[in-house]
């Protein structure tokens, strides 16, 4: 099975959310980059952008399944997006969980988390998927 960071929250569509008071930085989970294999291209917003939560905040090109929406867990303007990724797309191969991560926003609705789901809970999901080693 793998390992997922505990202090993470987890969508349906593998994405990540590490929550710091009204903030929520954003990224994809180890299982995801796995699944679509080598990234070679991404596409984020620009700073300031807002988000609807379930809707494309940016897309990542894989050498293997082509373009790929990255789906939004949370709703709120776009803060902070990383740099480095756009430089260096490994990273999301390399370090998804870590500096891997791709946006930061100030969320406009934080009940949204409610619908997310803890590593108890992804994992559980994961299982029910077929998807786990």
């Amino acid at each position: 099975m793998k390992l997922f960071p505990e202090d993470l929250l987890y969508s349906r569509e593998h994405v990540w959310v590490r929550v710091d008071g009204n903030l929520a930085t954003i990224g994809i989970t180890d299982y995801a980059q796995e699944k679509i294999g080598e990234a070679v291209d991404i596409e984020l917003p620009d700073g300031e952008a807002y988000l609807e939560r379930d809707e494309p905040f940016g897309t990542i090109e894989t050498a293997a399944k082509g373009v790929i929406d990255l789906i939004s867990p949370v709703s709120g303007e776009v803060l902070n997006v990383n740099e480095d990724l756009l430089e260096d797309i490994g990273i999301v191969n390399s370090d998804p969980h870590e500096t891997g991560w791709m946006i930061v926003v100030d969320m406009a609705y934080p009940d949204e988390l409610d619908d997310l789901m803890d590593l108890g809970e992804y994992n559980e999901y994961l299982s029910q998927e077929g998807d786990v080693d």
